[in-house]
């Protein structure tokens, strides 16, 4: 029998159980317009031909991944995406899927940025960037079937480090079935049901960023006019004060990183 998922306790407030059912019917309805407004095709994955900054990341994807190979060395003190983003505890558990957030809902995290300068750089080539992070999966896991929240976002996966038999890594996208290649990109929409496997015995690494999904004038307003809602919400609140807490606890891990090395390298020590 498969295992449920407990919901922790402060998600089970009423009135934030309200917003949330409240949020998914005008999502659904806003996403019937968005569609018509879209320039791009409306279809789970996109080609990566409408998007021509996504060359600076393949250009410089063994940059971007020598930075995360330094990021790794504190892989301890990388919180699990549950403890970013509290709504997310039946996709992530316990430390399985790690995620070090470069931006978030818009807004440079520069402690982190600081950490990974020449991936945060590109970055900022990316129109309307609403976040940005490295994703970190566990051997063995399996981030089960979802959807994501609005039509007017796109999202982009950059393979990083990826297990030898690649195969046994993979994302559905409604039914096609992409298996993730270090230094290959693409683009997809997340409101079509999606799920991650890992199924190998090594860990998996990607560049994930959000961006804005170009429309014409009406769908660009209404999807700003939306964002800036949810930013009133607990579902963009919680996720913000959790990151500042994370990017303190990371900052405080290399302190103490940095002043064991000093103490190991002094003769005097």
């Amino acid at each position: 029998m498969a295992s449920t998922v407990e919901k922790p306790q402060h998600l089970k407030n009423k009135r934030r159980a309200f917003v949330k059912k409240t949020g998914k019917k005008l999502v659904r309805k806003i996403a019937a317009f968005q569609s018509k407004q879209s320039t791009v095709p409306d279809t789970p994955k996109i080609s990566n031909e409408h998007f021509p900054f996504l060359k600076d990341f393949t250009d410089n994807w063994e940059t971007i991944q020598s930075e995360v190979k330094d990021v790794l060395k504190f892989r301890e003190a990388i919180p699990g995406f549950q403890e970013i983003s509290p709504d997310q505890y039946r996709l992530a558990t316990e430390q399985n899927w790690k995620t070090f957030v470069l931006y978030g809902f818009g807004q440079r995290l520069e402690k982190n940025a600081s950490l990974a300068p020449k991936t945060a750089k590109i970055l900022e080539g990316v129109p309307n960037l609403q976040t940005a992070m490295f994703s970190i999966l566990a051997p063995g896991y399996h981030i089960p079937a979802h959807k994501g929240v609005t039509k007017g976002i796109l999202r982009s996966h950059l393979g990083l480090i990826i297990p030898k038999d690649r195969e046994q890594c993979r994302i559905r996208v409604d039914d096609t079935i992409t298996a993730w290649k270090e230094g290959e990109i693409f683009v997809f929409d997340d409101t079509y049901e999606h799920e991650v496997w890992n199924d190998t015995d090594e860990e998996r690494v990607i560049l994930l960023y959000d961006f804005d999904r170009p429309m014409k004038f009406w769908g660009r307003f209404m999807n700003k006019a939306f964002l800036q809602i949810m930013k009133l919400t607990a579902f963009y609140q919680d996720p913000k004060k959790n990151l500042q807490t994370a990017e303190d606890r990371l900052e405080a891990a290399i302190r103490q990183a940095d002043a064991n090395m000093e103490a190991m390298s002094d003769p005097a020590g």
